[in-house]
């Protein structure tokens, strides 16, 4: 069986994506599938408050670093997840697509940050669940 490969994809990689792929390959099932995030102008670093909030439960984002979404990387993917992106969102010819329209979490306060990354997680749960590819 092949391992399926989900993109998250925003413009800068740096807050929602990596969420989402993060809590993608902590839920998931490895041997049956894997997420990357990507952007379209990767940013310098994982936001600061990202990195926090995400480190409250357990994940650790600080050796992260943004990445630009290319057609290699876009090779052998399944799925493209974007993240409230709009009209800015990449798209990749031929892979399924979802939009997940979710307020960007940079410079928000903690509170705020939070409800972001918990509603990513359910998100990510219910994709799993509804491709049975969770643990």
């Amino acid at each position: 069986m092949t391992v399926k490969t989900v993109i998250f994809a925003c413009v800068h990689n740096a807050g929602r994506s990596q969420m989402a792929a993060s809590f993608f390959n902590a839920l998931a099932d490895s041997q049956k599938a894997r997420a990357v995030s990507a952007g379209t102008q990767p940013g310098e670093r994982v936001h600061p408050e990202v990195q926090a909030a995400m480190g409250e439960l357990g994940i650790d984002l600080s050796g992260t670093k943004p990445q630009k979404l290319t057609d290699e990387l876009a090779q052998g993917a399944q799925w493209l997840i974007t993240l409230g992106c709009g009209d800015a969102c990449p798209s990749v010819p031929g892979l399924k697509r979802d939009d997940w329209p979710l307020e960007d979490p940079k410079g928000k306060p903690v509170e705020q940050v939070r409800r972001i990354r918990d509603d990513v997680r359910t998100r990510v749960a219910k994709l799993l669940e509804r491709e049975g590819w969770a643990l």
